[in-house]
């Protein structure tokens, strides 16, 4: 088992897009960033472009935020940096047990219920929440975007990408399958495969990109030697064409799934994807793990 990697816990499994009476910014504590991650949801409303078979929102009840309320939105990520940067978080129920080397803020991620960059203003939204936290002072926090990649051809996509490298930005890329058919299985999606894979090399042309790998059993079946090596040969094919990755995270389902048909893979079979990365591309590939029981 990778060493560095942190077993699934019941705190790492709990990320509830709600904090008091937050509507639109959320404290979780993120295996993947090792210490408190924001969350900002630019996707109240739910609606999503991928309807992926792993995804844990709820998608068929209404929510009742509908909108994104910016100044609200900003003022709570205001009030969160507070609360994390002093350590009153750690005094709230659900972060009590957090352990020590944990209680550090990491990112702010825009993430939530949907896709992020399917915000209209996304550009001007980032904009905004940089400026918070350079007035915290908060220069070394990262400000990640996990996306599933889709929108990167937009211009107003591109302005936000370009603020996030102008203020500790990483991306994490979705990409999860190595054929159309495995990627249309499990994202269920109109939005061509070969869409993600032009915007995901050429945004990695701009910078090093993470890449983001949930794989999972289907039906009992974890994906096929044939779908990994087509995985690998993917992510060959970015970097061949110039693209950069500093990471691919390599992870399995770890909070009840969309689909009761979805369950996680066992830590041997992670690590044996991590290891098949590692060895096929050469890239820096590291292993996070599911649940033993959802």
């Amino acid at each position: 088992m990778n060493p560095e990697a942190p077993k699934s816990t019941p705190l790492f499994r709990e990320h509830p897009r709600s904090f008091e009476t937050n509507r639109f910014v959320y404290p979780v504590v993120s295996r993947r960033s090792a210490g408190v991650s924001l969350g900002v949801n630019l996707n109240p409303d739910k609606v999503c472009n991928f309807d992926c078979i792993y995804c844990q929102v709820d998608r068929v009840s209404t929510s009742e935020t509908r909108f994104v309320g910016r100044d609200q939105l900003l003022a709570e990520l205001d009030h969160m940096l507070s609360l994390v940067t002093s350590g009153e978080l750690f005094e709230h129920t659900r972060f009590r047990d957090t352990p020590a080397p944990l209680r550090r803020l990491n990112d702010i991620a825009f993430s939530g219920d949907g896709e992020p960059t399917t915000y209209r203003d996304f550009d001007e939204i980032v904009a905004a929440c940089a400026d918070v936290k350079r007035r915290h002072g908060l220069h070394d926090v990262k400000m990640v975007l996990i996306t599933n990649a889709s929108m990167f051809h937009r211009p107003a996509v591109q302005r936000g990408l370009a603020i996030l490298d102008q203020n500790q930005g990483e991306i994490w890329a979705k990409l999860e399958a190595g054929t159309d058919a495995y990627y249309h299985l499990i994202e269920r999606t109109t939005i061509p495969f070969q869409r993600i894979l032009d915007n995901i090399t050429a945004a990695a042309h701009v910078r090093p990109l993470v890449i983001q790998s949930l794989f999972m059993r289907v039906d009992g079946v974890p994906p096929s030697d044939v779908e990994l090596t087509a995985f690998c040969d993917r992510l060959n094919e970015i970097t061949a064409a110039g693209g950069k990755l500093a990471l691919v995270q390599i992870y399995t389902v770890a909070r009840r799934p969309a689909e009761s048909n979805v369950t996680p893979l066992t830590d041997a079979e992670v690590d044996a994807i991590v290891e098949l990365v590692r060895t096929r591309t050469g890239l820096p590939a590291l292993g996070f793990y599911g649940a033993s029981t959802l």
